[in-house]
């Protein structure tokens, strides 16, 4: 039941988001599906992964939102193992 109010509440959160919010939440959750959809059981990120997510992290303030493969404090290392180099 909890599940049906949380999905009709965001439906409706939805329509009043913008275009932008929009379209980076399709493509952070595509990139997701890109990454599971991969032959291996238990799928690794590769780099590529890893810059597109702190990309999203610099670009879209929701982007922990739809994070669903990572957790976003591995994100955060990520990005800050990129400025120690």
């Amino acid at each position: 039941m909890f599940d049906i109010v949380r999905l009709w509440t965001e439906a409706i959160q939805r329509l009043f988001s913008s275009r932008k919010t929009l379209l980076l939440e399709n493509l952070a959750l595509r990139q997701q599906l890109a990454v599971l959809k991969r032959k291996n059981k238990r799928p690794k990120l590769k780099v590529l992964d890893r810059v597109f997510w702190i990309v999203m992290k610099r670009l879209w303030p929701e982007w922990k939102d739809c994070l669903l493969i990572v957790t976003p404090a591995t994100v955060i290392g990520w990005h800050r193992a990129g400025f120690r180099l």
